[in-house]
């Protein structure tokens, strides 16, 4: 979903909420800050905390998956295929297997 979509959507404030996400992955500080402001202006201080409290808990769900092993689901597997392989994500179970036995 793209903040256009959602400041289409019912989702009171969607468009700001989505802007602070995306800013937290994109790791500019400016931008950052922007979104930062747009909440705390258009939704306060504690709108501003729940917000930064999600985005830190799925950090954390993805770094429990990922360490846990959890498999992808079939949709996440078929839509990250390229950007896995590109990346080399595919050969992470070799080379750990590799380094373990060798």
């Amino acid at each position: 979903m793209t903040a256009g979509a959602a400041s289409d959507s019912s989702i009171p404030h969607g468009a700001s909420l989505i802007e602070f996400a995306e800013a937290v992955l994109a790791s500019d500080e400016g931008r950052l800050a922007g979104a930062r402001a747009a909440i705390l202006r258009d939704l306060g201080a504690e709108a501003l905390v729940d917000a930064a409290a999600v985005v830190g808990f799925f950090n954390a769900i993805d770094r429990v998956a990922d360490a846990t092993g959890t498999p992808l689901d079939e949709a996440t597997l078929a839509e990250s295929a390229s950007l896995r392989e590109h990346l080399g994500i595919n050969d992470f179970a070799l080379t750990k297997e590799a380094l373990d036995h060798g």
